[in-house]
């Protein structure tokens, strides 16, 4: 197909002749399609285009922004078949996503799904020039890595066990701020990649020699519960709360390596507490749930960082776990860290829960009822309640 066949501004013409996307491996093509073709209806549902596959290839009919949308969606996910990852119901919601520049919930809740399909003009162009073969006649090679480069912003953080693509545009922002930036604060509710990217970019630049050993931290504070007595010696103790952690580094690495690393010290996961006194050097360091840590740690932490270190600072500022009253140390330093040079501060928004769609739709019916919950209070209430939160503050202040 020519740059004069379509029209990637607005709403543009529904293309004469089909668009033909030809690829030229067919092993990869069931896991490109899903199975019963459910990566293509998905596709379909999302971009209001019409597919169908003969052979190694793909026929695209609809309006001709839709088409290269669907185009850049394809082969974008093909190159990363080609590089040997697999491609997952999420992959294709952030390719879909990244390509619309919509949020997350135009992608998980299409048609039927309580809500509409988006329109034309809520969708950002992300296409570019056709990267086609020329010949009139609405052909194109499918295996054009540089539309899935494109599509994904350049980035993508690739370790021993997979590449990690950005499911969204804060993600792919999130990415090359880890990448470029000595310390990086990630805040957003549950479900944004936040502290799984972060695990991702540490397990990249270890392999790659950039940093000597990974450190991954939490603050060991319950959920709501009292666990009581745990058995068993330190690391017993604390692995119920590093969980998480463990689970992501296995995603990025070999099995075995990763027990050789733990052994070695190469790897180390250690509650917040263990790090005072400690001076982090050539280390990427994470500190993960850093909402439920106290401002006197989260100062603490900060100041452990040593030369040819990196550190992620991952937070939920809505799920604080902390006695009642307790001033959370990511709150806290958020009124600080922005006006220091050389921070860089990534803030992910309902839009970018990139879980299962049920999630988004939870997220966002919590931040209404607490909107809602906030507009119905009088002002005086309002004001009393600040006032109480304010001292409560200025309590934990003079106690640390």
């Amino acid at each position: 197909m020519s740059g004069s066949d379509k029209n990637l501004s607005g709403h543009g013409p529904v293309i004469g002749e089909p668009l033909v996307l030809e690829f030229d491996n067919n092993r990869l093509l069931p896991e490109l399609y899903g199975e019963h073709g459910k990566h293509l209806s998905r596709i379909e549902q999302t971009l209001d285009v019409s597919l169908a596959n003969r052979g190694n290839q793909v026929f695209v009919s609809g309006e001709a922004e839709n088409c290269a949308r669907a185009e850049q969606v394809l082969t974008a996910l093909y190159g990363h078949l080609e590089r040997g990852a697999e491609v997952t119901g999420g992959d294709v919601d952030g390719a879909l996503r990244l390509s619309l520049g919509v949020s997350a919930r135009s992608v998980s809740e299409t048609a039927g799904e309580n809500g509409d399909a988006p329109s034309a003009s809520d969708r950002r162009n992300a296409g570019g020039k056709k990267n086609g073969k020329g010949n009139g006649n609405n052909k194109s090679n499918g295996k054009a890595l540089s539309k899935g480069e494109k599509l994904y912003g350049g980035v993508a953080l690739r370790t021993q066990r997979r590449e990690v693509l950005p499911r969204s545009a804060t993600q792919a922002d999130y990415i090359k701020a880890l990448l470029a930036n000595e310390l990086v604060v990630g805040l957003g509710p549950a479900g944004t990649g936040k502290t799984y990217l972060a695990v991702a970019a540490a397990a990249t630049m270890l392999v790659e020699g950039h940093v000597d050993r990974i450190i991954l931290s939490r603050p060991a504070v319950e959920a709501g519960e009292n666990l009581g007595f745990l058995p068993g010696d330190m690391r017993d103790k604390v692995d119920p709360y590093l969980r998480p952690l463990y689970d992501a580094l296995y995603d990025m690495l070999p099995g075995p390596q990763v027990t050789r690393s733990l052994e070695s010290g190469e790897i180390e996961i250690a509650p917040l507490a263990f790090m005072r006194g400690r001076t982090l050097s050539n280390s990427f360091v994470i500190l993960d749930e850093s909402q439920n840590a106290t401002p006197m740690q989260m100062k603490m932490f900060l100041t452990r960082m040593g030369e040819n270190s990196r550190m992620v600072i991952t937070g939920d500022p809505s799920q604080v776990d902390l006695p009642f009253g307790a001033k959370s140390g990511l709150k806290d330093a958020m009124e600080i860290l922005p006006k220091v040079r050389g921070v860089e501060l990534i803030r992910f928004g309902e839009e970018d829960v990139v879980r299962h769609h049920l999630v988004t739709r939870i997220v966002k019916a919590y931040n209404r009822r607490d909107a809602k919950t906030d507009a119905k209070l009088p002002i005086d209430k309002k004001t009393s309640r600040g006032s109480k939160k304010a001292a409560a503050d200025v309590s934990d202040d003079k106690g640390a």
